[in-house]
């Protein structure tokens, strides 16, 4: 295959449109009214020095909510947006700091989430069809809307439809997003929160040039990405929910199946290449590992996110087909996330056949959530954004960015390998072997989630491991890991925050998480002269078998501000035995969308007794976190960093701050909870940890006599 810049394949990330009748099309140049800041600096963000963010300039008239991008052979870029519009942006990359020009192409599109371009005409996937759009005059506004294929459809709002692509074979992949069940009670029994309502829900389909569609694969629930590697295998993105623990990326063969049994109401349809029986479908909640053998047809995800430590949203991604022209990642995958508004480094290989890889931090600091990406001819990356209703962790409800490379190279985990025996670290640059020989510089940790009808998972079976012996590279790039065993498919958290480079540097991101799908068959590293073994460390082993400890948080030693009642736990949820008379106030706070409480502020007096009700009617788990005035972000940051004790903590930090707490509340499901009010006055917050909630999920509690 020729060298290619960033998608030169033309087969562009995209999502789903459907043509409403009388479609509105005009041209349109647009004036600027104002200056706009270029560039995103974030101070003291060291990521900056290596990767940094170019805001394109967007006039106030237009509210582009990025729904998929393409650019074209002349290199300007094709936007599709959530509402139904499509525009064709020159100057993009705002050269020499010069405005960008926006043209009206299309509008009227039924909720397109992609865009791929070939041949001279536009691809979207509506609501209900996969539409051609072709400008047949040469004046950059669309003129004829052509139906490819069409699909059913039941209504409901949630069916949303991701991409399509063109990968190299021709056709064009499109996901099928599941319909809403509703939470609770509501919930559709069985199969949950989400569900298939119309054919093919659930699924990712083909359909040829022809027009013909091909049902492809799976067990899909919110398949908010798709796209391909390197090389042009197809791959999607799913987030946590029902049936799925945590969000992931995966490699797609026609025939897979991915867990979510919904999607199998169309299994006996004709043509249907998945041949299960939702009877077969364990109820036990196993271990996702445990699938591949309780459920033959099953595919394990080529690589897990951990959910709130890497992503809470998945979505699109690109890769690097740069060579070297965006870094020292080539033929990686650099994928978005929406609740975070950052972008994950993924890298790959097969194992036995089969995908599976690590994924890392990359860079945080985008302006809304990311829902899809691009390569540019200038090897930059477009960074197209909408948090779509659901706030994310960004400030702004919607944008257009690139991400630019420096020219520098950072200190990084270039690759994880599985090995027979452990894994071996390639790192960006050489490494001080001082410390890469040091074990107390290393903590691997194996765990897995639950395959469950319950939103989300817990972490369960997680386990320290014990490192037998280390050997670094000639280059000095590599180092090589015996562990005293591994475990098949579990996913493996390597931290390597001592590490330094030759130079002193320390890793720009000390770990990525490894999922050990299949263990490579091969001869074991020889411990001979040129291995450092370690036969006396010992390692402490922490095994937590299927229910994961939940931590009770210390009480702060504040009395005078907390509480009259030194009984009383941060997570009370009884009534304490001294309220003889119970509580002096009730008060019930629900959850509304975009990431918000019902009740913004309430007031109460100083050392009241207060029972607090926390009502989930929302599809996403919350919590709850009263805090001291002005301490509600020093809570939600401190939260982000619990990593992999953040479930069993209920991402509740132990801070002196926090004052009460509910645990993590399930969608559809209620926690009660008492605590007396501060005896001081003053301003106290109250927000949600939960991983990307905190920054738009908070509330005021009024504390005055």
């Amino acid at each position: 295959m020729k060298n290619m810049n960033f998608f030169e394949f033309r087969f562009k990330l995209n999502i789903h449109t459907i043509l409403s009748v009388g479609v509105y099309l005009f041209f349109a140049l647009i004036v600027y009214g104002q200056d706009h800041n270029h560039m995103h600096h974030d101070l003291g963000d060291e990521e900056d020095k290596y990767y940094r963010i170019a805001t394109v300039a967007i006039p106030d008239s237009i509210k582009l909510e990025v729904s998929g991008m393409a650019e074209l052979p002349d290199q300007r870029l094709a936007v599709s947006t959530r509402m139904g519009e499509l525009w064709i942006i020159e100057n993009a990359t705002m050269e020499n700091n010069s405005k960008p020009i926006f043209k009206l192409f299309a509008s009227g599109l039924h909720t397109p989430l992609g865009l791929a371009y070939r041949d001279k005409a536009f691809f979207v996937a509506q609501r209900a069809e996969l539409t051609k759009i072709t400008d047949t005059n040469g004046d950059d506004i669309a003129d004829k809307f052509e139906t490819i294929t069409t699909w059913p459809l039941s209504g409901n709002y949630c069916e949303y439809n991701h991409g399509p692509i063109l990968p190299p074979d021709g056709n064009f992949y499109i996901n099928f997003n599941l319909g809403d069940n509703g939470m609770g009670a509501s919930s559709e029994p069985f199969y949950g929160e989400m569900g298939s309502h119309a054919a093919w829900r659930g699924w990712m389909v083909q359909v040829t040039p022809e027009g013909k569609l091909n049902p492809y694969a799976a067990g899909l629930r919110s398949p908010a990405g798709i796209g391909v590697n390197s090389i042009g295998d197809v791959f999607y993105t799913e987030n946590q929910g029902g049936w799925v623990g945590t969000g992931y990326l995966s490699h797609v063969e026609k025939g897979d199946f991915f867990g979510h049994p919904s999607s199998l109401k169309s299994a006996n349809l004709p043509g249907s290449p998945v041949k299960i029986d939702t009877s077969q479908v364990p109820r036990d909640k196993p271990l996702l590992h445990e699938m591949v053998d309780r459920l033959p047809g099953f595919k394990m995800p080529s690589v897990r996110f951990p959910h709130g430590i890497l992503g809470t949203s998945l979505t699109g991604f690109v890769p690097d087909t740069t060579n070297g022209k965006f870094g020292p990642f080539t033929d990686q995958l650099f994928v978005g996330d929406e609740g975070q508004a950052n972008i994950m480094r993924v890298f790959l290989e097969k194992v036995n056949g089969a995908y599976q890889g690590a994924v890392f931090p990359f860079k945080k600091g985008f302006e809304s959530g990311i829902l899809r990406m691009n390569g540019a001819s200038d090897n930059s990356i477009y960074v197209g954004m909408s948090d779509r209703g659901w706030h994310s962790s960004g400030p702004k409800r919607y944008g257009l960015q690139r991400l630019v490379w420096t020219g520098e190279i950072p200190f990084e985990i270039k690759t994880i390998k599985a090995q027979s025996d452990g894994f071996e670290l390639e790192f960006t640059m050489p490494i001080n072997e001082k410390t890469a020989i040091d074990p107390n510089n290393y903590q691997i940790t194996s765990f897995d989630y639950a395959y469950q009808q319950k939103y989300g998972s817990d972490l369960y079976e997680k386990k320290e491991g014990k490192i037998k012996a280390v050997k670094i590279s000639n280059s000095g790039k590599n180092v090589r890991i015996v562990l005293d065993e591994l475990r098949k498919g579990f996913i493996y958290e390597i931290k390597c925050s001592g590490i330094k480079s030759a130079k002193g540097n320390p890793l720009l991101h000390d770990f990525g998480f490894y999922s050990l799908n299949n263990i490579p068959i091969g001869n074991p590293l020889t411990l001979d002269d040129s291995v450092t073994q370690f036969h006396d460390v010992e390692i402490e082993e922490k095994t937590v078998k299927k229910t994961p400890k939940k931590q009770v948080v210390k009480q702060a030693n504040n009395q005078r501000i907390l509480t009259k009642t030194s009984s009383l736990k941060k997570n009370q949820n009884s009534v304490p035995a001294d309220w003889v008379n119970g509580p002096d106030m009730t008060i019930t706070i629900g959850v509304k969308p975009g990431l918000k409480y019902d009740l913004e502020s309430f007031n109460i007096k100083p050392n009241a007794k207060v029972k607090l009700e926390l009502v989930n009617t929302d599809d996403m788990q919350h919590n709850l976190v009263g805090t001291l005035p002005k301490s509600a972000d020093k809570v939600g940051k401190t939260a982000l960093s619990l990593g992999i004790d953040g479930t069993a903590k209920n991402w509740v930090p132990e801070l002196k701050e926090v004052l009460f707490h509910t645990k993590i509340v399930q969608p559809g499901a209620t926690e009660v909870i008492y605590f007396v009010a501060p005896a001081a006055e003053g301003d106290y917050e109250y927000v949600c940890t939960y991983p990307g909630h905190y920054m738009s999920m908070r509330g005021v509690m009024k504390v005055y006599k």
